[in-house]
């Protein structure tokens, strides 16, 4: 069982991680999506896909909390990372995202990393979070890439048929 986990506050990173689980399945691997928050420990997990929506330049806390849950179980596991957030085509700055990246490999050596553009529904944000987005003019709309998400599905279950040496 392949468990894609993820940390999502408006959505968008949830349809990432449902997106690869479908992904995977499809390739003959059983796979699940499910919220950090739902995931009780990993055990009869064979492998684990980790998502976060990023603010601010960090994962959400439910994801760093996940992985200081089940940081001694991850590191024994094939584990891929991947984070939401950067809004519009392209990112203005050349600082790696997330700020926790560093640890996170450390900690647990996943396999790879990949950042994939967010989406922004202001009808979903709270009266704060709008007030935010206007005054960092943040774009609205979704620049998720489908196609990009779905290649490094692909990467991942050739990674997960490939024998290890």
């Amino acid at each position: 069982m392949i468990v894609v986990a993820f940390a999502s506050k408006h959505g968008a990173t949830e349809d990432i991680a449902k997106h690869i689980a479908t992904g995977l399945t499809a390739r003959g691997l059983q796979s699940e999506a499910r919220s950090v928050n739902e995931i009780d420990g990993l055990a009869g997990a064979d492998a684990v896909v980790l998502g976060s929506a990023v603010y601010a330049g960090s994962w959400m806390k439910d994801a760093t909390g996940f992985v200081d849950r089940n940081a001694e179980t991850l590191a024994t596991l094939p584990v891929w990372l991947f984070s939401s957030g950067p809004l519009g085509d392209h990112v203005a700055d050349d600082e790696e995202q997330p700020k926790q990246l560093d640890e996170l490999r450390t900690r647990i050596s996943p396999r790879g990393h990949r950042t994939f553009f967010g989406a922004l529904d202001s009808a979903k944000l709270g009266f704060a979070e709008r007030m935010l987005v206007k005054a960092v003019k943040a774009p609205e709309g979704d620049f998720r890439d489908w196609d990009e998400i779905s290649s490094w599905t692909d990467e991942i279950a050739d990674g997960l048929a490939a024998p290890t040496s």
